[in-house]
């Protein structure tokens, strides 16, 4: 259910954007690129790590004209665009997509894959999580599948999801923050052992940039 219904949300020509800004990518494939980030407000997933849990609300985050957001986007020297939230396949991202692609923007979208799929795209993350678990049609188009480690029961749920992906989608475990010193070790292991993995960090984090 979303949490505004008015006929420009559901077309994309606005969106509940929390914030917008240019920053080098800290995860994941992309890791160390530069990129501006739309972080989409509103979440129905609800992780309790999570490190942006003022997004879950989409009502605290005044619809944006989705135009003006491009605008900003296209104007950014990288020509690349990373849309996370939040989950913002709770909305359409159709004509967000397609007003960036006729602009020359990569479009790189970073979800759970919790809801349909909206919008074309030139790479996609999938990041699943256990209380709301992907559909089942983002697999197959998932580029990067990134299963976020708190503890060592984690291994199974990502080897779950990634029987599930294609087979060139790249595979990342990534600490979760809070966690990192005790889950560290088993993860470097974990990936030693099973080669097919990498690992991705929240680089950002220590560069102390957004």
């Amino acid at each position: 259910m979303k949490e505004y219904e008015n006929d420009k949300l559901l077309k994309g020509l606005e969106l509940p954007l929390m914030e917008d800004f240019y920053t080098i990518q800290g995860e994941g494939f992309h890791t160390g690129k530069p990129a501006y980030f739309t972080r989409i407000g509103g979440c129905d997933v609800g992780c309790s790590w999570c490190d942006v849990k003022e997004s879950w609300n989409a009502k605290l985050w005044p619809l944006s004209n989705t135009d003006e957001i491009v605008e900003r986007v296209a104007a950014c020297p990288a020509k690349a665009v990373v849309v996370t939230g939040g989950e913002p396949l709770m909305y359409n991202m159709d004509y967000y997509c397609s007003e960036l692609r006729k602009r020359g923007v990569a479009t790189y979208l970073e979800t759970s894959g919790s809801h349909l799929l909206t919008g074309k795209w030139d790479w996609i993350c999938l990041s699943p999580k256990k209380n709301s678990p992907p559909k089942m049609e983002i697999f197959e188009m998932a580029n990067e599948l990134k299963v976020i480690i708190q503890s060592k029961g984690d291994f199974d749920w990502a080897e779950k999801n990634a029987s599930r992906v294609g087979e060139g989608c790249l595979l990342f475990l990534q600490p979760e923050w809070s966690a990192r010193d005790k889950v560290m070790e088993p993860i470097v292991e974990y990936v030693k052992a099973h080669p097919k993995w990498q690992i991705s960090l929240q680089s950002h984090k220590y560069m102390r940039i957004p």
